[in-house]
């Protein structure tokens, strides 16, 4: 018996560049705020929604509260008792929430469920800020001589691209170009004002410093205070709502295919099970075969655009490879080609993606789902891919540790 449809009925996105801590605005008021524009958005009443899912890293460590889900209770009386869990595996901590609100709904628990990704993180000092996320890796066991985990890690897959394959570094400040390009163009990027010169994308120790190793500042992903909800449905209250709003059924984005994977949380683990001669992380190949299945597809001919886990630039270029459409080692010709461009043959990160959107930890995976609901539903605005009927995520947290997936389409597409 295969499981029931999954419908996205739409969602909701905070603006990432907002700044909670200047707006005085606190973890609970976004929370709040998310969900109930996200029910203004899909025409949704509080009462038809069942059960809730909440995405959150470290939420306990920057802003002292734990707890989250009980902030549905706040948003409307309808949901003051309606149960509610919340979901943690870093930068994963989202896909876990939708996830596991799918699994409710297939289970035949519930009908609707609302799914929240939520983080502040731009609330203390850089110094903090990098203490606070450290538990995402093997705290005392990994990258222990630096304050900066994160850039060191992925500093440290860059060197191993270098090592195995050679690495032009203009083919990563490439993909960090056009993620900041696509998203002048998305209403809620964090970066959509923010001016760079010709030498901002260069090894110019001025116009972008150094972070750590080969990692510069335009290499990087954004502290991101933000917030993105998404509305899930079983196919029978799917009719309903289309009924209800005159569309048709086949209209409504379903979440075709999912993966999830995890790994190790010792990098040093993960490099041992790495295949010498092949892919870096095979785990990571592995689950875009699953999702790819799971949706009834041959391969990436069928995805029409992708939401990556650009963390860092080096990130996105490992998953060029890992994902199949390029061999191990050759993820530069993708952007040489133009694949990766909204005219190419995948369009990468049409959002902004982490480095040009943002990165609200807890939020990004929910934040993609909504996006690639979006694309499918014809409602990206100017980063919009022409005629999308498939879209997939990639969301990874720690050093690769959790890997998860989704597949957006129309059940007709």
């Amino acid at each position: 018996m295969s499981p029931q449809k999954i419908y996205i009925l739409g969602g909701h996105q905070s603006d990432f560049a907002q700044n909670a801590a200047r707006a005085d605005q606190s973890v609970a008021e976004l929370f709040i705020d998310t969900v109930r524009s996200g029910l203004t958005a899909c025409k949704l009443d509080a009462a038809e929604i069942e059960v809730g899912h909440v995405g959150n890293f470290v939420s306990s460590l920057f802003s002292g509260q734990a707890q989250l889900g009980g902030f549905f209770g706040h948003v409307d009386p309808a949901m003051r008792y309606m149960p509610a869990s919340s979901h943690e595996a870093a930068c994963a901590s989202g896909s876990m929430a939708i996830l596991a609100a799918m699994a409710d709904l297939e289970a035949g628990r519930y009908e609707t469920a609302c799914v929240l990704g939520i983080e502040i993180m731009r609330n203390v000092s850089g110094d903090k800020a990098a203490a606070n996320l450290r538990p995402a890796a093997w705290a005392s066991q990994e990258w222990t001589e630096t304050d900066f985990v994160w850039p060191c890690a992925f500093n440290n897959m860059l060197s191993l691209y270098e090592e195995r394959y050679s690495l032009n570094k203009d083919h990563l400040y490439a993909i960090s170009q056009q993620n900041f390009a696509s998203a002048r163009r998305n209403p809620n990027a964090q970066t959509r004002q923010w001016q760079f010169n010709e030498h901002s994308f260069s090894n110019d120790d001025s116009a972008n410093p150094v972070v750590s190793g080969n990692i510069r500042k335009q290499d990087c992903g954004q502290i991101t205070d933000g917030a993105a909800v998404v509305f899930l449905a079983t196919e029978s209250k799917a009719v309903e709502y289309a009924a209800r709003h005159n569309i048709s059924l086949n209209s409504i984005p379903t979440i075709k295919g999912w993966g999830h994977i995890n790994a190790p949380i010792s990098f040093k683990e993960k490099l041992q099970l790495s295949e010498p001669e092949g892919y870096l992380f095979p785990h990571i190949n592995t689950l875009f075969q699953q999702t790819l299945k799971r949706a009834g597809m041959n391969g990436l001919s069928a995805i029409d655009g992708l939401e990556v886990h650009d963390c860092f630039n080096i990130t996105e270029y490992m998953i060029l490879d890992h994902s199949g459409l390029y061999a191990p080692g050759d993820a530069w010709k993708a952007i040489e080609n133009g694949d990766i461009s909204k005219t190419g043959k995948l369009p990468i990160n049409m959002s902004g993606g982490l480095i040009g959107l943002g990165h609200p930890v807890g939020a990004t995976g929910v934040r993609m789902l909504l996006d690639s609901y979006k694309q499918i539903a014809g409602a990206a605005g100017n980063y919009q891919i022409d005629n999308a009927k498939n879209v997939m995520t990639f969301n990874l947290g720690g050093s690769a540790t959790t890997c998860a997936s989704f597949i957006v389409g129309k059940t007709n597409a």
